[in-house]
């Protein structure tokens, strides 16, 4: 049953995806906050879709945590799920991405709608200038939020990869403030699988981490911790069948 479930939801965000870029780019003349906004509805189809068909709902912990103006969300990376559910959670964003995704059918032209961040990860601090000054105008010019997975890319449940300095580096220069965001989607869509399991997704939104004044490794050691360990917090209440 999870296998036709899967089947039916894969048909069907091929075919948002289609339909809704296809769409957007009607909106290319338009600033990227209304571009923004239209495109959320490629996220509000695909997680009702995921929920009514695959069984996969999500519940969030610490909303009031989530501050007023523009900010920098440094999330774990598991799943494609987050990349939909921060878009419905969180005020308009764009992301510091891979340039190679701007090169994918459809999905890229979406990316590149939002007004990303697209970083060549071999060319070292050339790519790290880019984050901090494309960062910073996102957050002060555009008023966008910056979304950042600090590991690099998407890492199964239970396992962790070195913190990357970039997000903590853009909110060191920048001086605006970082939003840690823990959750557990790789255990319900891992990376890469087929096959959606059936559950309730927890996130928990760490408190808001002040960066004035602060050096980038303080930044980024806290984030870290604060974000591993609301990771510990959320295994301890998911179902032990679906920790193997």
């Amino acid at each position: 049953m999870m296998v036709l479930r899967s089947l039916i939801f894969s048909a069907i965000m091929i075919t948002v995806t289609i339909v809704v870029i296809s769409t957007a780019t009607l909106l290319f003349p338009f600033p990227v906050k209304v571009r923004s906004t239209y495109l959320k509805l490629f996220s509000i189809l695909n997680l009702a879709a995921l929920k009514y068909i695959c069984g996969i709902s999500y519940e969030v912990e610490g909303v009031e945590n989530i501050p007023e103006g523009p900010a920098i969300i440094l999330s774990k990376h598991q799943s494609t799920w987050e990349t939909m559910a921060l878009q419905l959670i969180f005020p308009l964003q764009t992301f510091v991405a891979k340039q190679e995704l701007l090169w994918i059918p459809f999905f890229g032209w979406g990316l590149a709608m939002m007004k990303p961040i697209c970083i060549n990860r071999g060319s070292g601090k050339k790519a790290m200038q880019q984050v901090i000054d494309q960062g910073t105008a996102r957050l002060r010019d555009d008023k966008l939020w910056v979304v950042i997975f600090p590991e690099g890319t998407r890492v199964p449940p239970h396992q962790k990869q070195r913190y990357k300095i970039g997000g903590a580096m853009l909110a060191a220069e920048s001086g605006y403030p970082v939003v840690p965001v823990a959750h557990n989607a790789g255990i319900y869509w891992p990376k890469g699988a087929f096959i959606k399991r059936p559950g309730v997704i927890k996130m928990k939104i760490g408190k808001v981490i002040d960066s004035k004044g602060r050096s980038t490794t303080e930044i980024l050691e806290e984030v870290e911790q604060v974000i591993e360990s609301n990771m510990q917090e959320i295994y301890r209440t998911t179902p032990d069948h679906l920790l193997h």
